[in-house]
């Protein structure tokens, strides 16, 4: 299938902040920290263009652009490298001559202060971790060994930044560089950190024409308690952004425009799953343009128990999706039958469900006497901050048109209703449209399915094993109150029997394990600490309920290393 463009809902100017993205681990918990606070933001790479940054819309839709402040961020390199990157001159210029607000954060302040004649150079030890702050005063000059000021406190100058917070609080630092000259014409705001005795202070360099600030700390990660307060200072107070980013006022905006882009008689094609994102995407498109939207379900066998036929309850009969399931599931299996390596099981997935997929949307066009020219996606913004991150100078930023797979054959246009959305957005748009919370709050699941969570050859008789087990587990979740708290658990059915003693009797049956993780956007995680007494239940339960499981384990993996799903 090709993609002709995307098709997205043309609108006023919408004012923004763009964060420029150095390669930061951290870059994406700026968007979201931004995005807590009700304030549009959109993450690019460094290497953005004055044309892309500033000129015609926002990125990759429809959107007039109308940058009020910018946010450097962190990033590995050093930037007296010849090889580092750097923010454009044209940009440069621009953000001088508008007197945009300017913030740079770790290397995104070195970034700033190299640019403008300051001199940046190795710490004498690298800094990786928890400091404390203490706020002094604000020189013009200053030495780097002993923070000796030259002139006045200038405490109107720093207190925009710092309003509201404390003279000392914690901070998280992760730099090996360091600012030791300040560049002309900013002026210093010095602040002593200990840990837990005085270090060298770290310097906040601050041009006050321009209102261009640096700072050496992550204000956007959660081990800097004050950092989100500092964040709300810079865009509120001193950007002037307003906090208008709200979901129901977003719904009602994209579902008038995408009656525009569709027309009075345009149809619309979409695969759902039961998953968030996909009833999210759904539902708003069945409120902007009722039955003219088509849904298919694939049931590829390898769903969780009951889910084709819950999904289809929720989803078609609760929220009036215009919705058909496809019931393939001996045509997955059949496939699956004997293949154990991960990749091929993706791939035979994939490809059948493409097959099946392209043999609905033609039986659709042929039944109802209808064209479908839009193909419904449910792409989130962090599949967009992939495509636009900054990976190195050897990286080659793709292009996120990720449609699936679907063959060239099928000429489409894109609709993403949630790409401009994270997953807890995603989460309050579906409660401002009406949608159940068990919907809502649904953990995630993979395209394959059951399919990876069966490590080795995927059968009917396991996929019923892993089924039992897995609906045990989540009930026990949802009985005792941890399943909101969990970013997502399953059960893995390994490629391992053991012994065990059932009654007076020997078995030797199938191992699975138990995995909940804690996380906010998925791409770290950390084992959930379930309290004993709910994994004995669990182990009691699966090993007497499930036959063909005598073993019960509990995964205390983090990502990294390991990964949230098993295969």
């Amino acid at each position: 299938m090709t993609t002709d463009q995307h098709q997205h809902p043309s609108h006023a100017p919408r004012a923004q902040i763009a964060i420029l993205d150095f390669g930061s681990q951290y870059s994406h918990l700026i968007a979201r920290r931004l995005r807590e606070l009700h304030i549009f933001c959109e993450l690019y790479s460094c290497l953005v263009t004055k044309e892309e940054l500033f000129g015609g819309t926002t990125t990759e839709d429809d959107h007039p652009k109308q940058i009020i402040g910018i946010i450097l961020s962190g990033g590995p390199n050093s930037v007296y490298d010849p090889k580092a990157p750097h923010v454009a001159e044209g940009v440069w210029k621009e953000i001088e001559e508008r007197k945009i607000p300017l913030l740079g954060i770790c290397y995104g302040m070195q970034e700033l202060a190299h640019v403008f004649g300051g001199k940046v150079a190795p710490c004498e030890k690298r800094e990786y971790g928890k400091a404390t702050v203490v706020v002094t005063t604000a020189p013009t000059t200053t030495t780097p060994d002993d923070g000796t000021t030259a002139d006045g406190s200038g405490d109107e100058d720093v207190s925009p930044l710092l309003a509201g917070l404390p003279n000392e609080f914690d901070v998280w630092m992760s730099h090996g560089d360091k600012l030791h000259e300040v560049p002309t014409g900013f002026r210093a705001v010095v602040l002593y950190y200990r840990k837990p005795a005085p270090r060298t202070p770290p310097t906040w360099p601050l041009k006050i024409s321009t209102q261009m600030w640096g700072i050496q700390f992550h204000p956007e990660v959660t081990h800097s308690p004050f950092g989100k307060d500092l964040l709300r200072n810079f865009a509120v107070n001193i950007v002037g952004a307003k906090q208008d980013w709200i979901m129901s006022d977003y719904a009602q905006e994209f579902m008038q425009d995408v009656r525009m882009k569709v027309g009075e008689h345009g149809h619309v094609i979409g695969a759902v799953s039961g998953g968030v994102d996909s009833t999210v995407a759904a539902v708003l498109m069945t409120r902007a343009i009722g039955h003219r939207f088509h849904a298919i379900l694939v049931d590829n066998g390898c769903l969780r128990k009951d889910e084709a036929t819950q999904v289809l309850k929720r989803m078609r009969d609760d929220c009036g999706v215009n919705l058909r399931c496809v019931y393939a599931q001996d045509r997955f299996l059949s496939q699956l039958k004997g293949v154990t390596d991960p990749e091929v099981k993706r791939k035979i997935i994939g490809g059948t469900f493409i097959d099946i997929f392209q043999e609905e949307a033609k039986m659709i066009e042929e039944e109802n006497g209808i064209h479908c020219d839009f193909l419904l996606q449910g792409t989130l913004y962090p599949d967009v901050i992939e495509s636009v991150s900054y990976k190195g100078p050897s990286a080659t930023i793709k292009t996120h048109h990720n449609v699936g797979g679907l063959p060239a054959s099928m000429k489409l246009k894109l609709i993403e209703p949630l790409r401009e959305l994270f997953k807890d957005e995603v989460r309050e748009l579906g409660i401002a449209l009406g949608i159940d919370e068990v919907s809502v709050w649904r953990h995630p699941f993979p395209g394959p399915g059951l399919a990876i969570r069966i490590l080795g050859e995927v059968t009917p008789e396991r996929v019923a094993i892993l089924q039992e087990a897995d609906a045990i587990v989540i009930e026990e979740l949802v009985n005792s109150g941890h399943y909101r708290k969990i970013g997502q658990a399953f059960v893995v059915l390994l490629p391992v029997k053991s012994v065990g003693v059932m009654g007076d009797g020997r078995t030797y049956e199938n191992v699975a394990c138990v995995r909940c993780v804690e996380t906010t956007d998925y791409m770290t995680a950390d084992f959930y600490h379930l309290p004993h007494d709910i994994l004995g239940r669990m182990s009691s339960r699966v090993i007497n309920e499930v036959v063909g499981i005598n073993r019960l384990c509990y995964d205390i993996s983090s990502k990294p290393p390991a990964t949230i799903e098993w295969e």
